[in-house]
């Protein structure tokens, strides 16, 4: 399993916008010093202290020219057109891909309903408009003259142009959460990207399976390779003990993103949405893997986790505290010294993971602590990476 950094460039405290741009190059420095594996940011928009990566683009080209060895993951590429159109997509990831001499990893996703909103996208035509840009990056990355026809994109006969660097293209990944989104990503040969922070082990190891289950059937990727993998984000923070961890407020951490990231996202409305959609899978008779996968989950009942975030989804004020404890209870964040985060980052290895994408900037954790963190976790790499 590679160990990997994911990066929001969060800023809920007092500290300027400047400085936690700083931070991130600091960080990504050192982490290209330490042999992590990929440095993953985001794309959000109108996010607030949640995440000021509004232009991951910029920021990865910068980490192009301060670093050497790591690889640089856009995770992801907000895919609807009135976000990125595709062309500009397959522009600026091939760019990025020669300025960083061949480092890129490019990942699509749809949104969600808040993002949406802001740029007036239709949600009926948000996961058509990412399946056409799925067929057509990669097109554009390995023909010399392209042309498409489809129901939202209209090319015909420009050449598009630079090619990336890496032949035949870097690797495609897709942005998923639910069951549908990782067959989707299988059965389009791309590799998947997912979160523990809110999953139980069991949970995970489940919807791997079922990822797995939808590559091996993919004949015909979108790409010209099928890029079988398996990236997970999640919560780390190490310090020297359990209790300095603890001490560095990796409790107020955890409640913190999860508060912030579910009003975010507007899990409530997101919520409601995915239900409808397993209902109406359901009640087509359920075939398929995602089928199999959820008449598996129909009668189980809610786990800690969930009944926690369905309570800061109706707005009560959970506790900080309790809210780490039933995430921590299910394996879900990766807090402690080095040996707690050795168990932990093994009890992911051994279910497959391919890519392990740590979040250590989170929420009001300090500068100082992130640092160390990454330092202390860096040193676990050659544990768990032996390529």
């Amino acid at each position: 399993m590679k160990i990997d950094l994911f990066n929001e460039i969060q800023n809920p405290g007092p500290a300027p916008e400047q400085f936690r741009f700083r931070q991130a190059l600091d960080q990504a420095r050192l982490a290209d010093e330490l042999g992590y594996g990929c440095w993953w940011q985001v794309e959000h928009h109108g996010a607030g202290e949640f995440s000021l990566s509004s232009a991951p683009e910029l920021m990865l080209a910068a980490l192009s020219q301060q670093t050497s060895r790591i690889r640089l993951g856009h995770a992801a590429v907000l895919a609807p057109g009135r976000f990125n159109h595709p062309i500009r997509v397959a522009e600026r990831a091939a760019t990025l891909d020669h300025l960083s001499g061949g480092r890129v990893e490019l990942g699509l996703t749809r949104s969600t309903i808040p993002e949406w909103n802001l740029f007036g996208i239709e949600p009926a035509d948000a996961r058509a408009q990412t399946a056409e840009a799925f067929e057509m990056v990669p097109k554009m990355w390995t023909t010399d003259r392209f042309s498409h026809t489809g129901e939202h994109y209209d090319v015909s006969d420009v050449s598009i142009i630079p090619k990336p660097l890496q032949t035949p293209h870097p690797p495609l990944w897709q942005a998923a959460a639910s069951p549908t989104s990782f067959e989707e990503a299988g059965r389009r040969g791309v590799g998947v990207l997912g979160t523990t922070i809110w999953e139980s082990i069991d949970r995970v190891a489940r919807m791997i399976d079922l990822y797995r289950a939808a590559a091996a059937q993919c004949t015909s990727p979108v790409g010209s390779f099928v890029n079988n993998q398996v990236a997970y984000f999640t919560f780390v923070h190490c310090a020297e003990t359990d209790e300095q961890a603890m001490r560095n407020g990796a409790a107020a951490a955890a409640a913190w993103y999860t508060v912030t990231a579910l009003r975010f996202f507007n899990a409530a409305a997101e919520f409601a949405a995915t239900m409808q959609r397993h209902q109406d899978i359901l009640a087509a008779g359920g075939s398929g893997l995602t089928g199999e996968f959820l008449r598996a989950e129909v009668d189980a009942a809610p786990t800690a986790a969930q009944l926690v975030i369905g309570r800061i989804i109706q707005g009560e004020d959970v506790p900080e505290d309790e809210v780490f404890e039933v995430l921590s209870a299910q394996q879900s964040l990766i807090v402690g010294s080095p040996d707690t985060c050795r168990k932990k980052l093994r009890a992911y290895a051994d279910l497959g993971i391919d890519r392990l994408m740590c979040l250590q900037q989170i929420g009001p954790i300090g500068a100082d602590e992130v640092m160390t963190s990454i330092r202390l976790i860096g040193e676990l790499i050659p544990e768990f990476d032996r390529s």
